[in-house]
């Protein structure tokens, strides 16, 4: 089901001027992210070819006191093999593992996590993935332990691609929201070919 990429997209990374800086100048690297509420699982986020949206998230950081100065980090990356679920052909994968998932915790008799919000989203867009970072978790281990000679490997994914309804309505009655856009954790660092510093 899985199939390479064949694009390279511009990706956007929100952080602190002072992490930033220190990226860019080479004196640290990319910092993955790796919590339960990962949208997309664990690795490097980026907002797709979206510097305006990275910086907003950045900035809610100041805001909440997380960071003392807001910065967007540039980055060309090749999406390699991509768990991609803007595509028809990807989201079975994903079913597949959420059906492992549910046996798992029903041979351990445990819960099973739920997506859920945070207390001060008033428009209730589940940004505490808890049940789909879960998920695409279960993907890469069931990945990670197929033996290498079996038909329906499939190959460890170097990133994954998401679309996201995010904030209010554009307009009343709208399909489109303030928030909406796409997002990419990238698993193999060495799909990004470069970073830069965004232009203003």
């Amino acid at each position: 089901m899985s199939r390479l990429a064949t694009s390279v997209v511009l990706g956007f990374h929100g952080c602190s001027k002072a992490v930033g800086t220190r990226i860019l100048d080479g004196e640290t690297d990319l910092i993955e992210s790796d919590q339960e509420y990962d949208w997309l699982g664990p690795g490097a986020y980026f907002w797709e070819n979206d510097a305006v949206r990275a910086r907003e998230w950045a900035e809610d950081k100041v805001t909440l006191g997380r960071f003392k100065e807001a910065f967007v980090i540039g980055a060309v990356i090749d999406l390699g093999n991509c768990l991609d679920l803007l595509v028809r052909e990807d989201l079975p994968l994903l079913r597949s593992a959420y059906d492992d998932l549910v046996a798992q915790r029903n041979a351990t008799n445990s819960q099973m996590p739920r997506n859920g919000d945070l207390p001060h989203d008033a428009h209730k867009d589940k940004l505490l993935r808890k049940l789909d970072c879960a998920v695409i978790r279960n993907l890469h281990e069931i990945i990670a332990n197929t033996p290498d000679d079996a038909p329906d490997r499939v190959e460890p994914f170097d990133t994954v691609r998401g679309l996201f309804t995010e904030g209010a309505p554009l307009y009343p009655g709208a399909g489109f929201y303030e928030k909406t856009h796409t997002q990419i954790a990238v698993r193999n660092v060495a799909c990004i070919r470069g970073l830069f510093r965004p232009r203003d």
